[in-house]
């Protein structure tokens, strides 16, 4: 299991008014199951690179405004998977500051599994 626990970014997201044109903090959360080497070799390309998963998340966010949490979710998600050993991803996102009569903290997680090929066996 990789993970990428608590990453805080400032991102245009939101569906309300006053939300449009802000940055908001949200906090991301990461775990990737991950088909494991049996010999890692100790090299960084033999294992996922939370580092390049990190880049991508902050890439997405940089992209513009994204409405729903869902949807950044979603678009984490997705990104993960272009490491095919990426097997499994559970992303939570959540908005890090909420006004005084919001909840806490409110947010999403999803778990999104990579989809079976089918052979020709």
């Amino acid at each position: 299991m990789s993970f990428i626990r608590n990453l805080e970014l400032l991102a245009h997201i939101g569906v309300h008014g006053h939300e449009k044109g802000k940055l908001q903090p949200v906090r991301i959360n990461v775990d990737l199951a991950v088909e494991d080497l049996a010999q890692l070799e100790d090299r960084l390309e033999t294992v996922v690179d939370y580092g390049e998963i990190t880049r991508k998340i902050r890439s997405i966010v940089e992209k513009g405004h994204i409405n729903l949490a869902e949807t950044l979710a979603e678009r984490i998600a997705h990104a993960c998977f272009e490491d095919p050993r990426v097997q499994t991803a559970r992303v939570s996102c959540r908005e890090a500051a909420r006004p005084s009569k919001a909840p806490r903290s409110a947010g999403v997680e999803i778990e999104r599994h990579r989809a079976k090929t089918r052979s020709n066996d």
